[in-house]
């Protein structure tokens, strides 16, 4: 299945494509994605729908964040082998890992605000799991039995603010609209192995990233037992898996995203997502 949200920002619905690409309304069948929706049985439910009786949505509809404030979103660094040639860094020891706050997230196709004083938003497309059920000290061999589904992901950045205010790289990672999630999750029964999805990612029409996940460092698998032994996932949890080659601090020189930048990314059965960069407004401006 592909689940997604639709609907005005903070008033997002459920909704599903049917068995012929129709964008149907779930609302009427649930409230939201939630633990008990996204859990095995929920999904079998879903599943189970005769979703041509649900109603039509119109072309155009906004897509909003594929799943509602999860508890944690969490972000993996470093975990791509051609990343790790570009930055001329050795192989980190374990999966480095941070958290992004779900405040943060954003419609894959919403504008990108570039934060206050910005100058050097970066970009990162990747592949992110989307945890179906409790896990806690799961092993490599039974990860992806907790998982959901998985989506595409846009993992911003703010380098400076990263880097040079104290610090604590989750303030250069939590502002507004820097967790960009869809614009569908595809349930994991259609995704076997998440270890053969194409990436890309283009600026203005350039394609700037393309990797797959079969370089990755550590496998989805791998990355979900790792975070498990240092805490618990819970359902709607997110795992951003990391980024291939091609962000815009590994340019020469770097290059960062500026107001009027086109950008599109698109990963193999993910979907796409296009949006463009404009300057935060702020309130009073």
């Amino acid at each position: 299945m592909r689940l997604f949200r639709h609907g005005r920002p903070g008033r997002e619905r459920p909704g599903l494509f049917d068995i012929s690409g129709k964008m149907r309304d779930l609302s009427p069948v649930i409230p939201d994605f939630d633990a008990g929706t996204l859990s095995p049985q929920g999904l079998a439910r879903l599943a189970g729908l005769d979703a041509r009786g649900l109603p039509l949505l119109p072309e155009g509809t906004r897509f909003g964040a594929c799943t509602a404030r999860p508890g944690k979103i969490i972000c993996v660094g470093l975990n791509y082998a051609s990343t790790m040639i570009e930055l001329g860094v050795p192989r980190p020891e374990a999966p480095s890992i941070t958290i992004k706050p779900s405040s943060a997230l954003a419609g894959p196709d919403d504008d990108i605000a570039l934060p206050r004083g910005s100058t050097a938003t970066d970009w990162e497309v990747e592949l992110a799991a989307v945890i179906g059920t409790y896990a806690r000290h799961v092993s490599p061999r039974r990860a992806l039995d907790n998982v959901a589904g998985y989506c595409l992901a846009n993992d911003l950045s703010e380098r400076d603010h990263q880097r040079h205010h104290g610090g604590e790289s989750v303030k250069g990672r939590g502002h507004d609209g820097f967790a960009r999630l869809g614009p569908w999750l595809v349930t994991a029964d259609e995704i076997p192995d998440p270890q053969g999805i194409d990436l890309w990612l283009r600026i203005d029409g350039r394609r700037i990233q393309q990797g797959s996940t079969s370089d990755m460092l550590w496998s989805v698998a791998e990355l979900i037992a790792h975070v498990s032994d240092y805490m618990a996932l819970e359902p709607g949890d997110v795992i951003q898996t990391g980024t291939p080659a091609g962000i815009g601090i590994a340019q020469k020189p770097p290059r960062y995203l500026r107001e009027g930048n086109q950008v599109s990314l698109g990963g193999s059965g993910l979907g796409m997502q296009r949006c463009r960069v404009v300057r935060q407004v702020m309130p009073g401006k």
